[in-house]
């Protein structure tokens, strides 16, 4: 009897200790990761990349539990313009028309939980653009050291309306579409 009594309290201490490890922190590879834009317009479209700032993922064992990223607004380049047009372009994404950076020059991502399904995780968290938070879900892949995942973000739902066709009338040619997109590529 005492031995079972013992190998009762033995596997409790090992289960509670389990069930209250720290997430370990595995740190993002800021220069070998890479977040790509593209915004639609009626009679085109533009894309660039943004700079991220700091990440990291939280995992239990091999499972992920969190995360915290953030996005360096200032540096949103083009990549389809040159010269003056490209260098218009960055300014105006930049502005109070868009992503007004001098006063939100950080976007963030929290990951509050993940799920993990045949292809990777489904990821629920919390984004911030231009001061505002709102709550996102979106699948992930995670393999040998890398994190792959595209976004689709209505950015008119950040405040970020300008040309939106949602919002104002008769833009006819210069409309912009509400969604933009991510690709993200997270080394670790």
């Amino acid at each position: 009897m005492k031995t079972v009594i013992k190998s009762v309290l033995i596997l409790a201490v090992a289960v509670g200790t389990v069930a209250f490890t720290t997430p370990m922190k595995e740190k993002i590879e800021i220069k070998e990761s890479t977040i790509k834009w593209k915004g639609k317009k009626v009679l085109g479209s533009h894309n660039g990349t943004i700079d991220l700032q700091s990440g990291y993922f939280e995992m239990e064992g091999d499972q992920l539990v969190g995360g915290k990223f953030v996005v360096d607004m200032t540096s949103i380049s083009n990549e389809d313009l040159t010269g003056d047009n490209r260098a218009k372009l960055e300014g105006h994404l930049k502005s109070d028309d868009f992503f007004g950076v001098s006063d939100h020059p950080t976007a963030t991502l929290v990951i509050n939980s993940a799920t993990k399904n045949a292809d990777g995780y489904m990821v629920n968290g919390d984004i911030t653009i231009k001061g505002t938070t709102l709550p996102i879900t979106f699948d992930m892949d995670m393999a040998n050291g890398m994190a792959t995942t595209g976004l689709k973000i209505d950015r008119t739902k950040f405040g970020v309306r300008y040309g939106s066709g949602s919002f104002f009338d008769n833009l006819g040619d210069n409309t912009i579409s509400d969604n933009f997109e991510l690709d993200i590529i997270l080394k670790y």
